[in-house]
């Protein structure tokens, strides 16, 4: 029996309740929000339409059932939409390419905040979609950036997200823990979100993103959890521009552990900062020599 939509307020009931074996509440509401912006394209309707009980054209009902569909066999809204949004920019994202968290939002504004007015070189190791990279290219436009990342696809999307969001980013194909990292310019920044999840870890992650995001842009062996951290650190050498700074995104449950490996390596102003969870998210420190 086919549903009848009619309202906004039916979108979000319908969504709700459909979605409400997969996720809590207030997880399905973000949904039902993230699905309204699409079908309505609120990026330039007054935001007030999310709230009134105007009729609902019969081809949105149509395109929000089909979404309905995809959602419920647990596929990342992202995914289903084919967009997010990460500071201000546009993100297309596909399966095969990481979705951007807000823990990497605070990431990117920590890195902006931070940089206002930077003239040179930001490296963003593990780009992903782009996210990072090309926030950093469009609020520090003086700044060059390039992103790099091992997956071809990847890079294929990041390179279509900074032609979307208008801004000049190079992005190379090159895998830090290789020796291909004569590839990649020196920088005075260098950032990177690599993989940290540690495989122990999986049972805490929802099934929505053990089944439909790349195994290997999330996860890493218990044995070596801050391999990537590592291999960025052994390349910095000749990547890192003196003084040059490094910001990392990290597990929570390893921040001493990151703190130690940075001053180990002759980092100093080394800090932990919290995210918006409280959680030790971000690890940030300066190489002077």
């Amino acid at each position: 029996m086919a549903v009848k939509l009619q309202t906004i307020k039916d979108i979000r009931n319908y969504l709700k309740k459909e979605l409400s074996e997969l996720y809590p509440e207030s997880e399905s509401s973000a949904i039902a929000n993230l699905v309204i912006a699409d079908v309505f394209d609120l990026k330039s309707l007054s935001a007030g339409l999310l709230m009134n009980d105007d009729p609902l054209e019969e081809e949105k009902a149509e395109k929000i059932t089909g979404y309905c569909r995809e959602l419920k066999t647990g596929k990342p809204v992202q995914y289903v939409l084919g967009v997010t949004y990460f500071l201000d920019c546009i993100i297309k994202v596909r399966p095969g390419v990481l979705i951007p968290r807000p823990e990497t939002e605070e990431l990117a504004d920590l890195i902006i905040r931070e940089n206002k007015g930077f003239q040179g070189r930001i490296i963003d190791i593990g780009t992903g979609s782009g996210c990072i990279a090309i926030a950093l290219a469009k609020h520090i436009p003086a700044a060059k950036v390039t992103g790099t990342d091992i997956s071809d696809k990847a890079n294929e999307t990041a390179k279509q997200n900074a032609v979307l969001n208008g801004v000049d980013v190079t992005f190379l194909t090159a895998d830090i823990l290789k020796s291909t990292k004569r590839e990649i310019p020196p920088a005075g920044i260098i950032v990177s979100n690599p993989p940290y999840v540690r495989e122990s870890e999986k049972v805490l992650m929802h099934r929505n993103v053990l089944d439909f995001e790349p195994y290997e842009a999330l996860f890493v062996a218990d044995e070596d959890p801050l391999r990537f951290y590592k291999a960025i650190l052994d390349a910095a050498p000749e990547l890192s521009e003196k003084p040059g700074k490094i910001y990392f995104e990290i597990n929570e449950a390893l921040a001493k552990n990151i703190s130690d490996l940075l001053e180990s390596y002759g980092y100093s102003d080394i800090l932990i900062v919290k995210d918006i969870n409280g959680k030790d998210r971000i690890a940030k420190a300066v190489k002077h020599e």
